[in-house]
């Protein structure tokens, strides 16, 4: 399990330096980032404080069609029990994403994923790559919520996952204001989204998508 979680880590580092450029050009190049904190900044407190509070992004990708990369065969025909082609999969820039604090679980950040007007889509990976910053160990580990596969994606339709970003009990931790989302840790076009408000993070964690949010509560088990 370590190896695949460590194998995990080393591409989204990869995924991450990506928008390493970016993140330098925006906010200031949000100085915080790498700020050591203390206990009485923890998210678990900052992520409850409003439920009211969101971050969006819509990445400026192309509205018409699916994802940039081909569809993925994994729809089964149900006449004949063969596989067919149920349409293009989703990729980070075919979506728009908010971010909103909940408070259960001692606090937490929803992620709600909608397709762009004029795409659908399916998630057909179904936990999200999370990671705050470029380095390994802010690389966010998959749990057993949701997980739900594939999710079609169109109009209205949203799908979940939930991002702890801090489960040690401890003052260790560092400081960001935004994270980093693709929908797999192969897609080339990971997307940077400002956090409602700034995150301690240490050893976070991340639900597969579901289309319940009330399954995208991030717990260890």
């Amino acid at each position: 399990m370590r190896s695949r979680l460590a194998a995990r880590s080393a591409r989204l580092v990869l995924a991450a330096a990506a928008v390493t450029a970016l993140a330098a050009t925006t906010t200031a190049c949000n100085p915080n980032d790498i700020t050591e904190v203390s206990s009485s900044t923890a998210p678990s407190t900052a992520a409850g404080n409003s439920g009211n509070d969101s971050s969006t992004i819509s990445d400026s990708g192309s509205s018409t069609g699916g994802s940039r990369s081909s569809g993925s065969d994994k729809a089964v025909d149900s006449s004949n029990g063969k596989k067919s082609d149920y349409g293009q999969s989703c990729g980070t820039n075919d979506l728009d994403f908010t971010i909103t604090p909940e408070s259960q679980a001692g606090g937490y950040y929803l992620i709600t994923a909608k397709a762009k007007s004029g795409i659908t889509c399916y998630l057909d990976e179904n936990t999200p790559s999370v990671s705050f910053g470029s380095s390994a160990d802010g690389v966010a580990s998959p749990v057993g919520q949701g997980g739900e596969d594939p999710i079609k994606l169109t109009g209205s339709t949203a799908a979940y996952a939930g991002i702890n970003p801090k489960t040690t009990n401890n003052d260790s931790g560092k400081q960001f204001e935004n994270v980093i989302i693709a929908t797999s840790e192969t897609d080339p076009n990971p997307v940077e989204v400002k956090l409602p408000d700034t995150a301690t993070v240490d050893k976070p964690i991340v639900t597969g998508w579901a289309t319940n949010p009330a399954n995208s509560v991030p717990v260890i088990i």
